[in-house]
């Protein structure tokens, strides 16, 4: 039983990452840009590289943005390593791709890992590009590598639910004709 339910996550997983590789590619621009926080208060303690942020908090790099009630940041492990918690109800993330779509995710906590270019969504966690979605208990992005791991909770249904939008005739007549 245990290893259907993995080889189906498995499959799921492959499908995911075909689904938004297909149409993804994070603007790795942005990770070039400067990060800009905003928010109504801010406690840092400069010896041990950790900070909080709190009330209607904004981070901005480039067009990846997230928004929160409270975000802390550890920059213990050095510069390029930081670790971004942003927590809310929900937290959210949106990030611009190559081709002009969005990304938008949601979740109780949102960790982005500057080093490895990814989120970590816990709690309620969705993610969304063009019309297709993906939802579970957590959800794991790797926004440059383009790859998402989901799982499901033990409550309730407790599986992990990814939505396929149909490609209407004429996109799907008009790929055709690309060489």
């Amino acid at each position: 039983m245990l290893k259907q339910f993995i080889n189906r996550l498995y499959s799921v997983s492959i499908l995911t990452i075909f689904l938004f590789s297909a149409n993804s590619h994070a603007g790795k621009d942005d990770f070039t840009k400067k990060i800009e926080l905003a928010s109504l208060y801010q406690n840092a303690d400069g010896i041990a590289k950790r900070a909080t942020y709190q009330g209607n908090v904004v981070i901005q790099q480039g067009t990846l943005k997230v928004s929160a009630d409270e975000l802390e940041i550890d920059a213990s492990k050095g510069e390029g390593n930081e670790i971004f918690i942003a927590t809310g109800n929900p937290a959210k993330y949106s990030q611009q791709q190559e081709d002009g779509s969005i990304v938008t995710a949601q979740a109780d906590k949102i960790e982005y890992h500057r080093e490895t270019r990814s989120l970590s969504l816990n709690g309620n966690a969705q993610i969304k590009q063009n019309s297709s979605s993906v939802q579970g208990e957590s959800i794991k992005f790797n926004m440059e590598l383009e790859q998402i791991i989901a799982q499901g909770s033990d409550q309730d249904s407790g599986r992990v639910i990814t939505t396929f939008q149909p490609v209407s005739k004429l996109k799907a007549s008009e790929q055709d004709k690309q060489p």
